[in-house]
């Protein structure tokens, strides 16, 4: 009888130890998951400097990959322009629907005053730009954008002041281009001592030539 009891009382420590053994696991908690997006989107809010700016600041040379060739010793001499700009996009919209018009001023980027910044002199159709520090707006029309070259620097990009500007000058624009999602302001370089300023977005492409 007492054998009975042992065995059966053997069995039930077996039986709990095994109970107490199992690990059930967690439920996944799927909204967490579905909010995982907005939570990225949102990062910026958590910053106690500063917001992130949905339209990043960028800046290009001429010669093109002038920084790089700098670091890499390949290139003696200083730069000749500097463009400084900031990026829209166009998150699903037209340009000339929803961010532009032909005809009305249009600062060449977004938030401050595009800055050019000019390091030797330059020539634009036939006339001389010096040495300094410019900003630039346009003025775009279907077949060509009316590029203006202005001395107040330092200024948020919507206010234009007209009676600063220091020269006009055309820019052809070629359409039905690849696509460009993020406004973007680069220089090339063309044949012997000539370049252009290439400004590209959605499908429209403007170059504005220069000699230096």
């Amino acid at each position: 009888m007492q054998l009975h009891k042992l065995s059966f009382f053997f069995l039930l420590i077996c039986i709990t130890a095994c109970n107490s053994n199992t690990v059930e696991t967690p439920a996944i908690d799927t909204t967490k998951l579905l909010k995982t997006h907005e939570i990225i989107n949102n990062l910026q809010e958590t910053n106690p400097l500063a917001t992130l700016d949905i339209s990043p600041m960028d800046m290009s040379y001429f010669p093109p990959n002038y920084q790089q060739m700098k670091m890499s010793d390949t290139i003696k001499e200083g730069p000749v322009l500097r463009v400084i700009y900031s990026r829209p996009h166009l998150q699903g919209r037209k340009l000339f629907q929803d961010f532009l018009k032909y005809g009305q001023p249009w600062r060449l980027g977004a938030n401050e005053s595009t800055e050019l910044d000019v390091f030797e002199p330059i020539t634009m159709q036939g006339r001389k730009l010096p040495k300094g520090r410019y900003t630039l707006y346009c003025i775009p029309k279907e077949d060509d954008w009316i590029i203006v070259i202005n001395s107040n620097v330092d200024v948020w990009g919507l206010k234009i002041d007209s009676t600063k500007d220091v020269m006009r000058v055309t820019a052809p624009v070629s359409r039905n281009n690849p696509a460009i999602e993020y406004f973007t302001m680069v220089f090339e370089k063309t044949d012997g001592r000539n370049g252009s300023l290439v400004m590209g977005w959605q499908d429209i492409i403007a170059r504005l030539a220069f000699k230096y």
